[in-house]
């Protein structure tokens, strides 16, 4: 059995109570827990007054021990489930907490739609195009929020530059030396290889791929990277040490058109100082956006039929 808080033990019993309302949980433990792709899912052994269920988080779907009698094959055909979900049921740009950087995003979300349809060089260089934008939109938002304070500030356009100054800010000090180097790195390289991709003449369908993808996981860490900075997330819980931080986001009822969020740990009671939230426009927010539709994904394939609470058997 795996340590668990009570946070996220009522987040199981309350998603139990969401999916089974007809069923009353009895005993629930998380007994493993695994990293796949950067994403961690948990394993939950639950039992209810009629059978016992594998609830397996990141998303979050549950499984019939009568029909995965071992956890490792819940969780492999969890992992698998979620690495061939459609396009169409990712998270909207919405419900993405990256303000102000939504139109990189943009940009990527054409430049991968546009992958998908590629056939001719031409195409090719047009998603080069669109990677370019998008990570001209991520210096052109870093420049907003970390803003130059030194005498002649480099061009608007000057990318190379405001790398070498978005980087430094944000991962400053010898103790983020490699992290520093690695994050520009990522970005030079991004930036060389989709004005390569836009002008060539001689790209293959792999180059695309490669520049979208590439662009994509630079901008995505950086990004990262500048959100933690301005809203003022530690690298660790302060009380406790753990690194298992995330964010809380809230409105104040006398001014509910303003946006809050603040770091907290998952292990302990600590939380930092909110931060207000610059709503990008159009944008939804979470408190804002409608409810899921539909149901979890009931596949066909290897099984005939996937159990879900309440059903007849």
């Amino acid at each position: 059995m795996l340590e668990a808080t009570p946070e996220e033990t009522d987040q199981i019993v309350s998603y139990m109570a969401s999916q089974a309302p007809d069923l009353t949980v009895e005993f629930l433990q998380k007994v493993y827990s695994e990293n796949v792709l950067d994403h961690r899912h948990d394993v939950w052994d639950v039992h209810t007054n009629v059978d016992r269920w594998w609830v397996i988080t990141n998303p979050t779907n549950l499984y019939s021990q009568a029909q995965f009698p071992n956890m490792d094959l819940a969780l492999t055909f969890h992992v698998g489930l979620c690495l061939r979900i459609p396009r169409s049921e990712k998270p909207k740009l919405g419900d993405l907490p990256v303000e102000p950087f939504m139109q990189c995003f943009r940009y990527l979300s054409e430049a991968s739609d546009a992958l998908s349809h590629a056939q001719e060089v031409a195409d090719y260089q047009a998603i080069g195009v669109r990677c370019r934008e998008s990570l001209l939109a991520f210096i052109d938002a870093a420049q907003k929020v970390v803003p130059w304070t030194a005498a002649d500030p480099p061009k608007r356009a000057d990318f190379k530059a405001w790398v070498d100054h978005v980087c430094g800010t944000v991962l400053s000090g010898p103790s983020q030396k490699d992290r520093r180097q690695l994050f520009k790195t990522l970005l030079d390289s991004a930036w060389g290889f989709s004005n390569w991709l836009t002008h060539t003449k001689s790209s293959k369908w792999h180059d695309a791929e490669a520049a979208t993808s590439t662009t994509e996981h630079a901008v995505s860490l950086c990004i990262s990277a500048v959100i933690q900075h301005i809203r003022g997330v530690p690298e660790a819980c302060p009380a406790c040490g753990s690194h298992r931080l995330s964010p809380q986001r809230a409105v104040d009822p006398q001014s509910p058109e303003i946006e809050w969020e603040r770091p907290a740990c998952m292990k302990c009671d600590w939380v930092g100082t909110p931060v207000r939230i610059n709503r990008v426009p159009g944008m939804l927010s979470a408190t804002d956006s409608p409810p899921p539709e539909g149901e979890c994904i009931v596949p066909t394939v290897p099984l005939r039929q996937l159990d879900r609470p309440g059903q007849p058997k």
